[in-house]
């Protein structure tokens, strides 16, 4: 009897690992749009180009960032004694609707705050507030607002000394110089997006893992196959890419140049860099769509579309929420059901 119920909790975690591994593939499909909408629509890159020229430095990340992140989300949200898996199914359940609701329409919302906000919903339907973690929680809403601002800072300090250094150089050429620049802030963008964006899901499992009895409560760091897994599969969605939410974010917000796309991508990958060294599992989403708004208002601020941008705060408003009330009813379910 005991074998049975080791094997049946076994086949639970592992298809909660599968949901983890196709929700960190969706993230991938879901931000594609903030690692390549600047150098597809400056036409640096064509789409295809694009989307294989950023998962590859998606997955290239793993080589280069600690796990900060995957620490703060499985130790540093929730009270890992009170999880369960009925908690990680719920809070799975509530990032990937939300995540599907938002790619539908088009928003570019944020997979990392639907996920953040999926394990608080699930573990408040379980025990309350109690059991979340006030400072990590905090530190996560606080940077809602940080790096989209960090990034509109950057982008535009950036937009504002390129102009200057090459006031006396001929557009044509300037032009030129950019479309190759590009490539490079593309490239450490979505290194930043593979490196922040992948501890999402590897904190996740790891929490789940440690909860359920599969690895040791006071390890250093998640297994390996844990780790290769996550970063493979958000290079994975990159790859397949989400061109609804590509059309919004290269195209909607504002028009650039390659210049513009350049120091918008710079300023999002500084922001990017910081907050996973820090181990703060920030929006890629945000940190992008605060550095073209900043690159645009440089430039003009009428060349903003201020309503489009807009609408996507009010989206990064309600992404916590919305996904935690999802999946709180997704908890209930499960643990009523199951």
């Amino acid at each position: 009897m005991h074998a049975q119920t080791v094997q049946v909790a076994f086949w639970v975690v592992a298809l909660l690992v599968v949901m983890a591994i196709a929700f960190d593939f969706m993230n991938g499909f879901h931000d594609a749009a903030n690692s390549i909408a600047t150098v597809v629509s400056t036409g640096v890159l064509k789409p295809q180009q694009a989307v294989l020229f950023a998962a590859f430095f998606n997955v290239v990340a793993i080589a280069i960032f600690e796990l900060k992140v995957a620490a703060t989300v499985g130790k540093g949200t929730v009270d890992p004694g009170i999880v369960d898996h009925h908690v990680i199914f719920g809070a799975l359940t509530g990032a990937i609707a939300w995540n599907v609701i938002t790619w539908w329409y088009g928003i570019p919302s944020s997979s990392s705050h639907a996920l953040i906000g999926g394990l608080v919903g699930s573990v408040i339907a379980k025990a309350g507030a109690s059991k979340l973690v006030a400072s990590g929680i905090l530190k996560t809403v606080l940077f809602i607002f940080v790096s989209p601002l960090l990034g509109y800072l950057l982008g535009s300090l950036m937009m504002v000394v390129v102009a200057w250094l090459f006031r006396r150089t001929p557009p044509l050429r300037v032009d030129n110089w950019f479309r190759r620049l590009q490539l490079v802030s593309a490239g450490l963008y979505s290194l930043g997006h593979g490196g922040n964006d992948a501890q999402k899901t590897i904190g996740l499992i790891w929490l789940l893992l440690i909860t359920s009895g599969y690895a040791e409560a006071g390890a250093a760091s998640p297994p390996v196959w844990v780790i290769a897994a996550c970063y493979i599969a958000i290079g994975l969605g990159t790859m397949f890419g989400g061109w609804r939410i590509v059309r919004t974010m290269g195209q909607k917000i504002t028009k650039l140049k390659p210049v513009g796309g350049f120091c918008a991508e710079t300023g999002g990958a500084i922001t990017l860099f910081l907050a996973t060294a820090l181990g703060v599992p920030v929006s890629t989403t945000h940190t992008i769509t605060g550095a073209i708004v900043g690159v645009g208002s440089v430039q003009r601020a009428s060349s903003v579309r201020w309503g489009v941008a807009g609408n996507i705060v009010w989206a990064w408003i309600f992404t916590i929420p919305a996904s935690a009330f999802i999946a709180g009813v997704c908890y209930w379910v499960s643990f009523t059901m199951f």
